[in-house]
């Protein structure tokens, strides 16, 4: 499958990047179509590639020492993912796997050393994209351990519509499939609890759900429940 340098062109990794640097990093990538509910790579697999998303959105879990799977994070079109060099890993920390289908472009694990030497401006774009993920970390740490779990479901609904938001039905809809399990294991609480909320701001106008379909109808009265002294 062909890469389109005009779409590489137009992400903000690559905007500063000088269109020969731009055609030699290409010339050694691979394009990959991934089938919605086919992983990229599995937790604990060597970790020969590193990625860009093109398109779609993948949801990257974990499974925790004692056998609880929890999903970490979402990657978006534009994002680096897979990186496990740069963490001084050799093995995926997480399984990504298509939400919905997805493309997306992979690099030999051997040339991330020689792309980030030999491509200043992506190096640090890189570095950025690594210190924002530990940002959303601790952030979420951070609301785990000082904030209610009505006020943790707030910010998380608010974050993945901000991300991954359309205009539909009278409000903005998560684009991909979320399901309830998901916004538990994201904001450290249970599905029954998540459910409760779901349905009392369902009962309020807040959200409309579906079947791993949710639309937020009134914003401000979730930013209100996230920020309360705001």
């Amino acid at each position: 499958m062909a890469i389109d340098i005009s779409i590489l062109r137009d992400l903000h990794l690559f905007r500063q990047l000088e269109p020969s640097d731009l055609t030699r990093l290409v010339q050694r990538a691979a394009t990959r179509r991934v089938p919605a509910g086919e992983a990229v790579f599995e937790q604990g697999a060597p970790a020969r590639s590193f990625y860009l998303l093109i398109s779609g959105r993948l949801k990257v879990s974990q499974v925790t020492a004692d056998g609880q799977q929890v999903m970490v994070r979402v990657v978006h079109p534009g994002d680096l993912f897979g990186f496990a060099r740069a963490l001084s890993r050799e093995d995926y920390p997480g399984t990504a796997r298509a939400a919905v289908e997805s493309v997306v472009i992979g690099w030999p694990m051997t040339d991330w050393d020689a792309v980030v030497e030999t491509n200043p401006r992506l190096a640090v774009n890189a570095m950025q994209t690594i210190g924002q993920r530990l940002d959303e970390a601790h952030t979420r740490l951070r609301e785990m351990s000082t904030q209610e779990v009505e006020r943790r479901v707030a910010h998380t609904v608010l974050r993945l519509t901000e991300k991954a938001g359309r205009a539909e039905d009278g409000g903005t809809r998560i684009d991909f499939p979320i399901s309830r399990q998901d916004i538990a294991e994201m904001t450290g609480t249970t599905l029954h609890t998540v459910s409760r909320i779901l349905s009392s701001w369902e009962g309020q106008g807040h959200v409309k759900g579906g079947r791993q379909r949710l639309t937020v109808l009134d914003a401000e009265a979730l930013r209100q429940i996230a920020d309360p002294e705001t």
